[in-house]
């Protein structure tokens, strides 16, 4: 089990990882190891994951997630396996981790007097500006 948080595990099963050659530099380790890392995670299809959870994920997972709802990581910074491994399981469990926690509500809030003033002053000067820029009687 991985924790995430105190009411959050997700169980090890649910992570599918698939390794695949990394490109970049790295000469010939690149064209002989797969050292890079796919990490699939359902979150459509989670037990572990409460609905609201599941649904601020999705929006935070953004471009990284498939239509069927799969929540893919890929990692090839460094040159083991182990590590990029490691990498990518650390990316899942902070994005699950902020998806977990819930937003604030949003308290609204009056403009101050000064705010209000200030807004009222800006339109008299762009009004006058504006009265300047008419047309006058012409003197021909």
């Amino acid at each position: 089990m991985i924790r995430i948080n105190a009411r959050i595990a997700i169980d090890e099963r649910e992570i599918g990882e698939s390794f695949v050659r990394a490109s970049g530099p790295g000469g010939q380790n690149v064209n002989k190891l797969a050292t890079a890392v796919q990490l699939r995670f359902d979150v459509r299809g989670s037990p572990s994951l409460p609905a609201d959870v599941k649904t601020r994920l999705e929006r935070l997972a953004g471009w990284r997630l498939t239509r069927d709802g799969v929540l893919v990581i890929a990692a090839q910074r460094h040159r083991t396996q182990a590590r990029n491994r490691q990498d990518a399981l650390d990316r899942l469990v902070d994005l699950i981790r902020r998806a977990a926690m819930p937003p604030l509500p949003r308290r609204p809030t009056k403009p101050t007097a000064a705010a209000r003033e200030r807004r009222i002053e800006k339109k008299k000067r762009h009004a006058g500006i504006k009265r300047l820029r008419r047309a006058g009687p012409s003197f021909d």
